[in-house]
């Protein structure tokens, strides 16, 4: 267990990482990926195993987007994503944190391309622009698309990361202009078969990538991660499950206890936030659990309804973000494997959260829990929508 001469613990902790990080952040992932406390020492023999047999190629590539998934994945702890990630993915070129720059960064990608053709991982970061003949974002003289098809057709597998490349995230929102879409839909339109890992999100939480190499490594392959990937291509033990089934408010939407205006006495105890355009019922993320920065808080946690970032086509179904739950199910796209209509998939989402929101809410007027009148989500169409058609948007 060796690498340049020291061992993998000597390097962790020549960076500040002591053993006890090490294990702590074992134990994280072995929980994001659904495993027992009894697993731990396997993550950690993972980890360990990779860095001694030797760095796995990946190339990172950016579409359009404002790095922000980037800018997410670099605040990594437990350890940091440069000593866990990057001692077991030899990544030539990350546009935003590397040093090289032009023809440089350029020779590195296509060096490492043509040296692992069918074993490297492409990461993607950003949306697949294809407005103007895919002119609408060029990279070394070309349209980015060429670059995306030429990686694609010879990677093992690809990690889209981000809703931007899962979808299009907020640069296909209308009425986008730019042609955004996402990497399974164009490699689809494409006939490009390469399977697409999609981690949904804005950004995607840094512990749940680490989570996806750490199981890759375990399995032995990111194409065996396939079997463990729903239908649209997300792994299923980080989108099983709502923000609302977990969100640490719950309490309060069963008591209907909520918050209809910030500043309020109810703010200020903590009460559901549902009624001020809370998009939890509908998202499917693990921010509850994972949290952000250092695992310290995180969007509803810190007072702010949750958006709906990890829904498909989020910007255009979930606006106005300070609005009240909506009907969803704008836009047409799908998504590589299974043929999959994500605006089926929002509108089924939306649905049957709707009902189920409906349901409970009337169950809790019968039961007398609700003593200030829950705004239920009843209407076919909600008032702020009809009189504001033009801002609906979708493709």
């Amino acid at each position: 267990m060796t690498n340049a001469g020291i061992s993998f613990y000597e390097k962790l902790e020549k960076r500040g990482v002591s053993r006890r990080d090490f294990l702590k952040f074992c134990g994280s992932t072995a929980t994001v990926l659904g495993l027992s406390s009894a697993m731990v020492p396997s993550v950690a023999a993972a980890v360990e195993g990779a860095a001694e047999s030797g760095l796995t190629p990946a190339l990172w590539i950016n579409g359009g987007s404002c790095t922000g998934c980037s800018e997410s994945i670099a605040q990594a702890t437990y350890p940091n994503v440069a000593d866990i990630v990057l001692d077991l993915l030899s990544i030539p070129s990350q546009e935003t944190i590397q040093m090289a720059t032009g023809e440089y960064a350029e020779q590195a990608i296509e060096a490492s391309h043509e040296a692992n053709k069918g074993k490297y991982i492409l990461i993607v970061e950003g949306a697949v622009m294809t407005g103007l003949g895919g002119n609408t974002l060029r990279v070394a003289g070309k349209p980015f698309i060429e670059e995306l098809k030429t990686l694609a057709k010879d990677a093992a597998a690809i990690v889209a990361v981000g809703s931007c490349a899962v979808d299009g995230g907020w640069v296909r929102a209308h009425p986008n202009p730019a042609g955004g879409t996402g990497v399974s839909q164009y490699l689809a339109s494409e006939s490009i078969a390469t399977p697409v890992v999609n981690l949904p999100g804005c950004p995607v939480n840094p512990e749940e990538i680490t989570a996806v190499v750490i199981d890759v490594l375990m399995l032995g392959g990111l194409e065996k991660l396939v079997p463990k990937l729903d239908k649209y291509g997300r792994p299923k033990y980080l989108y099983g499950q709502t923000i609302h089934d977990n969100c640490p408010r719950r309490g309060h939407f069963e008591n209907g206890e909520f918050v209809y205006e910030f500043g309020s006495e109810e703010e200020a105890k903590g009460y559901c936030l549902y009624p001020l355009g809370c998009k939890g019922p509908q998202t499917k993320r693990r921010c509850p659990i994972t949290r952000w920065n250092d695992q310290t808080s995180w969007c509803v946690e810190s007072g702010g309804p949750c958006i709906g970032c990890g829904s498909f086509n989020w910007v255009d179904n979930n606006a106005p973000f300070r609005g009240r739950y909506r009907r969803v199910g704008q836009g047409v796209f799908g998504l590589q494997g299974g043929g999959v209509e994500p605006t089926k998939l929002a509108a089924g989402i939306g649905a049957v959260a709707a009902v189920g929101l409906i349901a409970h809410g009337f169950g809790m007027k019968a039961a007398g829990r609700i003593g200030k009148n829950a705004h239920l989500e009843t209407e076919t169409v909600k008032e702020w929508d009809a009189k504001h058609q033009k801002k609906q948007g979708g493709a």
